[in-house]
């Protein structure tokens, strides 16, 4: 059976991490495959949402590195080299999509498993997940945008707290911190995921990809370059078939038809 499950269904693009057995700790060969299974996503208009969900007890309880390439002896630059091709680019892949990408989180989330999460657009937990920034129990710093990604969400003070000391936390308490934008009953995880993806697969696809890549960006510039590139967005939208439907079902009163285009 594959250890990365993928199927497309009504304009959602579904990934699903399958080694239950492992927590599904993710492989170097599973990263590469989200990777450019996230890619297509973009490129592909008949996908117009993505979710990044598991099978078994966990969501992915961070990096297997067992099936990464073998290399020679190490020297000074590998590591960061290794980092900055492997866990940030699989975070950046999420970020970077074209598409709403929705984690549907079942179970642990740890290391580059929760970065993963929290770099989707929006986040759903199981009751029964828990989040946990694991590196200082390794003596390792936080890699895969960790330390890029949880300031934005919960402030550096909290952020710190969670880095420092790398205990669980439960998916309700990660909703109070404003990790996870819902927690729901672990057996309606995957019912509430599908009715949240179709919802926006049926949506404006080229105005929820511009709004994504302008908050994106709004937390690491200006208000005068923020601005600017609100209203670029703005025009560029504005040319889409989606945008003049959007304008005349509100003039003609009627429900909008969306086409992802």
């Amino acid at each position: 059976m594959s250890d990365l499950l993928h199927t497309v269904e009504n304009g959602v693009s579904w990934i699903t991490l399958n080694r239950p057995e492992a927590m599904n700790a993710v492989t170097w060969d599973q990263r590469e495959r989200i990777i450019a299974l996230l890619a297509e996503a973009s490129a592909d208009p008949e996908v117009r949402c993505v979710v990044v969900t598991a099978t078994g007890r966990g969501f992915c309880a961070g990096a297997d590195l067992r099936g990464a390439p073998s290399s020679a002896e190490r020297v000074a630059g590998d590591v960061a080299r290794m980092i900055r091709g492997g866990a940030q680019r699989f975070i950046a892949a999420v970020l970077d999509c074209e598409k709403p990408v929705i984690a549907a989180v079942n179970g642990t989330a740890a290391g580059i498993g929760a970065h993963l999460a929290f770099a989707c657009d929006l986040v759903l937990a199981a009751d029964s997940a828990r989040f946990i920034e694991v590196f200082v129990r390794r003596g390792l710093v936080p890699d895969g945008g960790g330390a890029y990604l949880l300031p934005r969400l919960i402030g550096p003070q909290r952020a710190k707290e969670l880095m420092f000391f790398g205990d669980a936390v439960p998916a309700t308490e990660a909703l109070g911190l404003g990790l996870v934008n819902r927690v729901v009953p672990a057996e309606e995880l995957s019912k509430t995921a599908r009715e949240w993806a179709e919802r926006l697969a049926q949506g404006p696809t080229r105005a929820l990809t511009l709004t994504k890549q302008l908050v994106n960006a709004s937390l690491d510039v200006d208000r005068s370059v923020a601005f600017a590139a609100e209203a670029t967005a703005q025009e560029i939208n504005m040319t889409t078939r989606d945008a003049q439907e959007g304008v005349a079902s509100f003039v003609e009163r009627r429900e909008a038809r969306y086409e992802g285009r």
